[in-house]
């Protein structure tokens, strides 16, 4: 069992940190506004901390959720940031969507300090985190990967080495180039369906049956159907995730027109209002 800290107790994070308490592991938690970590000791023992540093202080690995690259900076980096506490030898490992630059500027900091750095993004939204059910791309050394899988299984239901630093994030990066695609497909699908006056349900029954089938159809179809979208994975933070898709494809040169499309139609979404709606809601553009 291993002594860590978690920083940064989101909708994803809070779930994720308490399957490490569940496993055995002695847990030290932050989050920006104190009431979640107090609310998290108070579900699942363990102790909170004021700042990163306090947190990550003894701990032989330090995990990060929190939002995006500013906010991954700040848990990390100055005098009250993780890397101040972290002893040489230590492991950090960053759960978080972010990009392929701050990926390396961290990674380089910490290994000048003798800390060993895992960019390890994650797939499979609240529902993931929650059952404990994740899929977790990493990037690193072969060793500190499997420091790293040996505690992160307690919510993985696949961890996997992708390369060296800088892999996992941008293996995440596929991942989220596929679903922007995926849901636009399976929105227009559905949208046609309706309006060619077809039940929905057994259309899906029937062609999830053969090649369409997606974990989005069999997940979502429901709820996309009946315009019900307060669940899952926020719009404003697919619209963050598919900037640094597009800023790599830029800088690979690597075409990707769906993407820079259905980025525009979550635009869209916000505009109506539904920046905090699950990424599903593609469909209520078509529906209108």
């Amino acid at each position: 069992m291993a002594k860590t800290a978690f920083l940064g107790l989101g909708v994803m994070g809070f779930p994720m940190a308490g399957h490490l308490a569940g496993a055995g592991h002695q847990v030290t938690v932050y989050n920006r506004s104190p009431a979640k970590a107090e609310a998290w000791t108070a579900q699942h023992g363990g102790a909170s901390a004021p700042v990163p540093r306090a947190a990550a202080e003894g701990a032989e690995m330090v995990l990060a959720c929190v939002g995006n690259d500013d906010d991954l900076r700040q848990v990390c980096l100055g005098p009250d940031g993780a890397f101040a506490g972290m002893r040489a030898g230590a492991v950090f490992v960053d759960h978080t969507t972010v990009s392929a630059e701050v990926t390396r500027e961290l990674a380089e900091v910490a290994q000048a300090a003798g800390i060993a750095y895992v960019d390890a993004p994650v797939s499979g939204g609240e529902a993931g985190a929650r059952n404990g059910q994740l899929s977790i791309m990493c990037g690193g050394a072969e060793a500190d990967v499997a420091r790293a899988a040996a505690v992160i299984g307690a919510y993985a239901k696949i961890c996997r080495r992708m390369g060296p630093v800088g892999a996992g994030q941008m293996t995440k990066m596929c991942n989220q180039i596929a679903i922007a695609g995926l849901v636009q497909a399976l929105s227009e699908s559905l949208a046609f369906a309706q309006k060619a006056g077809l039940d929905v349900a057994d259309v899906v029954e029937v062609i999830s049956q053969g090649a369409a089938s997606s974990w989005q159809m069999v997940n979502r179809h429901a709820t996309m159907a009946s315009g019900s979208f307060d669940h899952g994975f926020a719009v404003d933070w697919m619209r963050k995730d598919l900037a640094i898709c597009l800023a790599a494809g830029d800088e690979l040169g690597a075409a990707l027109p769906v993407t820079a499309l259905v980025d525009q139609f979550y635009k869209d979404i916000q505009v109506m209002g539904g920046g905090r709606w699950d990424t599903s809601s593609l469909i209520a553009r078509l529906v209108r």
